[in-house]
C-alpha cells in the first residue's frame, strides 16, 4: 500500500448532494484502510470542507454525523474509524462568488504541507468564478483541480469551462472526473483485452456482430426534478459515460498504460465515429420520458409529475441510439447504447454479440448471432460472463447455452475500491489516466451535436414508457431494423 505525499484535500459544494452521497463516503472507505495517509495526529493529508453555510468545523462534523453516515454501506462501517476519519476535517465558510475570500483560504492552506487539491463538487456554473478566485489568491500553484460533470450543456459551453479553467491550471493539473471510469469491471476490461493472448484476435469486425453498452436506472430524479430538466439523459449519460465506455471497448492497444497514450487512444475511437445528420438522427436516435408504472411493485410517479418539473416537459429520461466506427476495426459492427431512468432494474453492462459460425453444422441453435456473446457486469454487481454453446446431456447432438463466470467478488475476498475511491486515490497521487482530457471531452460534444440540434427544432416530444419497463417500443424496434435485439435475460 502506497501511502501518498502530505496533501490538502479541499471539498468546494461541502455542505451539497454529491459531497454527502459519494466523495465523504469514498474518503472514509480510503481512510479506514490506511489508503489516504491522514489522522488527526499526523501531518500527511487533511481535508478542509468549503461551502456558503456559516458554521464551524464542529457543526461540520455533525452535519457530516447526519447526513453523509446513511451513505456508508454496512459491510464498510467502523464506528471508531469514523469517529478518528470526522477528526482530520476542518470546515471554512466561503462566498464563492467573492474573490476576496479566497485570500481567507489561501491563509488557511498556507499552514498545511504538501499539494492543494480542490474538488469542485459543484454546479458548473460555478467553476469558473472558484477558478479565478483561486488564482486571485495565488492558489492555483502546487494543485489540481477536480471538475465534475456536466461540463457544460454543449460543446460551446464546455469550451467556454475549459477556456477560463485553462488559462488558469495546466491540462495535467485538471482531473475532469468521469466514474464510470473507476468501476472495478472497467479496468478488468483493459485487462481482459491487453493481458490475456486469446481475446485480442477475437476483437474485430470480422467475428463480432455487434456490441450493446447499457447503463439502466430503477430510480427516477430523485427530487433533483429542477437539475434535471436543465440536463437529461443525452447530457448526462450519453455524452460523457456512455461514449468513454465505447471508446475503452473499441480502442486500440496503447504504446504503454501511461494517462496520455491511453487517451490518445481513446480520442483516437470518438474522432472515428460516424457523424450524425438529421436523417441518421431521426433513424438511429430514441428519446424517451417515463410515465407513471411500478418499480418493485410500488406505483412510482410519471416524470412529468417529480417536484420541480413543468407539465409540459420535453425532457428525454431515456436515450437508445446506434453508432458506427469507421476504421479498419470496427467497420460494419454498429454499437448500440442504452440508458434510462425508471427502468426495469439497476444494471449497467457491455455485452459482446460474436457471429452466428459459418454453416450451422450442429443445428439452427449454432445460426444466431449472440450465441457466442461475452457480457461485462458493471453494477450492481461487476463480473464477466462468457457464453458458448454446449451439448446437453443424453442422445442426439442437442445444443444449450451454457456460461462460464468471473465473479469478482467471490475470487478476490480482499477490500474492493469502489469507483469514487478509486477516482480520488488517483487524484490524490497524481495518476490521471483514468480522467477525461479535454479534446476527449469536446469530442464526444462534438458527436453528440447533431442530436441535440435535431430535438431542438422537433416539435414531437419524447415517447412515453411505463415506469419499471425497458424504454419505449421504438427501442426495441431500432434493432430490429438491423436484425437483432436487446440482450435482457441476463438482467
Amino acid at each position: 500500500m502506497n501511502t501518498p505525499s502530505p496533501y490538502t484535500f479541499v471539498l468546494f459544494g461541502a455542505t451539497g448532494d454529491l459531497s454527502l452521497r459519494k466523495v465523504l463516503p469514498a474518503l472514509f472507505r480510503a481512510f479506514r484502510t490506511g489508503q489516504l495517509g491522514s489522522d488527526a495526529a499526523t501531518d500527511t493529508g487533511h481535508i478542509l470542507a468549503v461551502s456558503r453555510k456559516p458554521m464551524d468545523a464542529a457543526s461540520y462534523r455533525a452535519w457530516c454525523e447526519a447526513h453523509a453516515r446513511e451513505h456508508i454501506k454496512p459491510d464498510v462501517w467502523d464506528e471508531d474509524a469514523w469517529r478518528r476519519f470526522l477528526a482530520t476535517i476542518d470546515y471554512m465558510p466561503l462566498d464563492l462568488g467573492r474573490e476576496d475570500e479566497f485570500g481567507a483560504l489561501a491563509e488557511r492552506l498556507a499552514q498545511r504541507r504538501g499539494v492543494r487539491i480542490f474538488y469542485l463538487a459543484t454546479g458548473p456554473s460555478l467553476f469558473i468564478p472558484i477558478c479565478e478566485g483561486l488564482r486571485s489568491a495565488g492558489l492555483n500553484e502546487n494543485s489540481r483541480i477536480v471538475l465534475e460533470k456536466p461540463l457544460g450543456h454543449d460543446l460551446a459551453s464546455s469550451v467556454a469551462i475549459n477556456d477560463a479553467v485553462g488559462a488558469i491550471f495546466r491540462e495535467d493539473q485538471i482531473y475532469r472526473i468521469d466514474h464510470y471510469l473507476g468501476k472495478e469491471a472497467v479496468q478488468n476490461l483493459l485487462a481482459l483485452r491487453f493481458g490475456n493472448a486469446i481475446f485480442e484476435p477475437l476483437w474485430r469486425r470480422e467475428l463480432i456482430e455487434s456490441i450493446q453498452i447499457t447503463i439502466a436506472e430503477a430510480i427516477g430524479v430523485e427530487g433533483r426534478g429542477e437539475f434535471y430538466e436543465q440536463t437529461g439523459a443525452l447530457r448526462d449519460m450519453v455524452q460523457n459515460h456512455l461514449l468513454q465506455l465505447l471508446a475503452i471497448v473499441a480502442m486500440e492497444p496503447p504504446l504503454s498504460m501511461d494517462a496520455d497514450a491511453v487517451r490518445d487512444e481513446k480520442l483516437r475511437v470518438l474522432r472515428s465515429l460516424r457523424p450524425l445528420n438529421d436523417e441518421t438522427v431521426a433513424r438511429n436516435v430514441v428519446r424517451g420520458q417515463y410515465g407513471g408504472g411500478a418499480i418493485d411493485k410500488s406505483a412510482v410517479p410519471a416524470y412529468v409529475d417529480e417536484p420541480g418539473v413543468p407539465a409540459d416537459s420535453q425532457t428525454e429520461t431515456f436515450v437508445a441510439l446506434k453508432a458506427e466506427i469507421d476504421n479498419w476495426r470496427w467497420a460494419g459492427v454498429p454499437f448500440f447504447l442504452r440508458t434510462g431512468k425508471r427502468l426495469g432494474e439497476r444494471v449497467a453492462e457491455i455485452v459482446v454479440n460474436y457471429r452466428a459460425t459459418p454453416y450451422p453444422l450442429l443445428g439452427e441453435a449454432t445460426a444466431h448471432p449472440g450465441a457466442n456473446r461475452l457480457v461485462i457486469r458493471l453494477q450492481p454487481n461487476e463480473s464477466i460472463r462468457l457464453y458458448c454453446l454446449a451439448k446437453q446431456p443424453g442422445e442426439g447432438m442437442n445444443l444449450q447455452s451454457v456460461h462460464l463466470d468471473l465473479a469478482f467478488d467471490q475470487f478476490f475476498k480482499g477490500h474492493r475500491m469502489d469507483a469514487y475511491e478509486r477516482l480520488l486515490l488517483d487524484v490524490i497521487n497524481g495518476r490521471l489516466a483514468l480522467f477525461v482530457r479535454r479534446d476527449e471531452q469536446e469530442q464526444a460534444w462534438r458527436w453528440v451535436a447533431p442530436i441535440q440540434a435535431y430535438w431542438s427544432r422537433q416539435h414531437k416530444g419524447p415517447k412515453r414508457y411505463a415506469a419499471g419497463t425497458w424504454g419505449p417500443p421504438a427501442a426495441s424496434a431500432l434493432l430490429a431494423q438491423y436484425g437483432t435485439g436487446w440482450v435482457e435475460e441476463d438482467i
